[in-house]
């Protein structure tokens, strides 16, 4: 997709950019003209986002990090700092799904992974960047979220669990920084053909879903300077925006 989007002097952080729609959103990211940092475990697939960056005319800074390393989420931002002086974009998109099984099967090891890097990571990337997206004229934090969060699904209570935890972190840093030029919002995917996806429904088409280039697309709107959203959730599978609905 070619997107009338000028990011041009931006810089831009993707967690799990070596796969599935981290990968697209940062090749979309640096199309539109901003300095991609790609985050993830994985330096092959780094590389390769790298080349086909790079091959379009795009930059990229590769940083493989396992998001688990909370000291090494503390030394990013301290790098971003030192070599930018700011963050404009972040998209906090690396995630993984555990177990899908009944709760009271879930082994504590597996459950505390999940928290760990679906929520305590992404507390500690939120803390580590905050200040930089302040230093941006138009801070943009997009935090991947899922409809787990809200549909609670049988088998699915870790995931859903921190997906929950997620945007409510959201929701705090948008109340926060409601004032100022920095907008944080969550983003559903929906069901799309990632490779967590096979994961959790093993029987389904992946044909029959949306590929992760075309979430990604969605997604990139969230990044624009002109955005006024903020505290709320993007929904992809509705191609808006989505309120908080608080109970009656």
């Amino acid at each position: 997709m070619t997107s009338s989007l000028d990011l041009s002097g931006r810089i831009a952080l993707v967690t799990g950019a070596s796969r599935g729609i981290g990968y697209f959103l940062a090749k979309e990211l640096a199309a539109c003209g901003a300095h991609v940092v790609a985050v993830a475990r994985t330096v092959g697939g780094l590389e390769e986002l790298d080349d086909e960056i790079k091959a379009a005319g795009g930059e990229a800074t590769l940083v493989p990090l396992d998001l688990a390393d909370m000291a090494g989420i503390d030394r990013l931002g301290g790098a971003i700092h030192e070599r930018w002086g700011k963050l404009d974009i972040l998209y906090a998109n690396a995630g993984i799904l555990g177990v899908v099984a009944p709760i009271g099967h879930v082994e504590a090891k597996v459950f505390e992974k999940v928290m760990t890097i679906n929520v305590t990571s992404t507390w500690r990337l939120i803390r580590s960047v905050d200040p930089l997206l302040r230093l941006s004229d138009a801070g943009r934090a997009v935090v991947v979220s899922s409809g787990a969060a809200h549909s609670a699904k049988a088998f699915w209570a870790p995931y859903a669990a921190s997906k929950a935890a997620v945007e409510a972190l959201v929701r705090s840093w948008a109340n926060e920084t409601r004032n100022m030029p920095l907008r944080v919002n969550a983003a559903n995917p929906g069901p799309t053909r990632t490779a967590m996806r096979a994961q959790a429904m093993p029987g389904e088409d992946p044909e029959t879903l949306p590929h992760p280039s075309e979430i990604a697309a969605k997604f990139l709107r969230l990044a624009s300077p002109d955005l006024k959203e903020t505290g709320l959730i993007f929904d992809a599978p509705q191609d808006r925006f989505l309120t908080y609905q608080m109970p009656a």
